[in-house]
């Protein structure tokens, strides 16, 4: 009886836990893994930063890593496709602040897309993909196709519908607003990428003389410029200065053979 309460004791002993056992570490969301280890590519770069590192940053094994990825590139590639859906300007939003006027709505437009770019995580991934974009040309490739491209779909319709009346009647509103990315978002996301930090106040007068700017050089080349009765006139005023000027020319004849007679 004695042996069997004392084996008895040693099998329950066995199954309860060690009281030197550690309790495991909670693992992270594969979303949290993914922003822990784009902070590390960020604060070391890319080379640099080596899968023991992040792995150890984040409390996971290696060996889920290279399952979930295979490799770092491939790890370093997802955190930062991930981190760019995340920050990338829905259209929605940007249709929200329209409104009946062009300019007010293309200032609105622009504050917004020039302050998702100016925030910690664009300038983040900013300095990202500036440094790694030529060794991975895939990774500015998904960026534009993911965030520039739609944005620049719903700029070209927007100005359609202000200055081309809609349907077919301005050809080139792509070109002008791929032109207003560059003019108005561009420059502040380049100076920010060189480390040239302005104040709130600066760049909001830099947005709003871009847009001007942009809208100056705009409608003249989008438009016929002027209106056919204002075409006409100055087509008639032509003719007037043509017929004159002949008239101008017989009366110079007649002038110089008189004088030779």
């Amino acid at each position: 009886m004695n042996a069997k309460k004392e084996a008895g004791k040693v099998a329950a002993d066995a199954k309860r836990p060690s009281a030197k056992r550690r309790p495991r570490r909670p693992s992270l969301s594969n979303e949290a893994f993914l922003a822990r280890a784009l902070d590390l590519f960020l604060e070391q770069g890319f080379e640099r930063a080596s899968i023991e590192a992040i792995t150890a940053a984040a409390g996971i094994a290696k060996r889920t890593v290279y399952l979930r990825y295979g490799d770092k590139k491939s790890l370093f590639k997802a955190a930062l496709q991930r981190a760019i859906e995340e920050w990338i300007v829905p259209v929605e939003r940007l249709r929200e602040v329209e409104n009946g006027d062009l300019e007010a709505s293309l200032l609105a437009i622009g504050q917004i897309l020039v302050d998702n770019i100016l925030s910690p995580a664009g300038l983040r991934l900013l300095r990202l993909t500036n440094a790694e974009s030529g060794r991975m040309p895939e990774i500015g490739a998904y960026n534009v196709h993911q965030g520039t491209d739609p944005t620049i779909a719903y700029l070209a319709d927007l100005l359609r519908r202000h200055i081309g009346q809609g349907g077919t009647g301005f050809p080139e509103a792509e070109d002008a607003a791929e032109t207003f990315l560059h003019l108005v978002v561009g420059g502040p996301a380049n100076a920010a990428a060189w480390g040239v930090v302005r104040d709130k106040a600066a760049i909001d007068r830099r947005i709003r003389y871009s847009v001007r700017i942009f809208l100056h050089g705009l409608r003249p080349a989008s438009r016929e410029s002027i209106s056919a009765d204002v075409s006409r006139t100055l087509e008639d005023e032509n003719l007037r200065l043509k017929k004159l000027l002949a008239e101008t020319m017989m009366q110079l004849d007649l002038a110089q053979e008189r004088l030779v007679v």
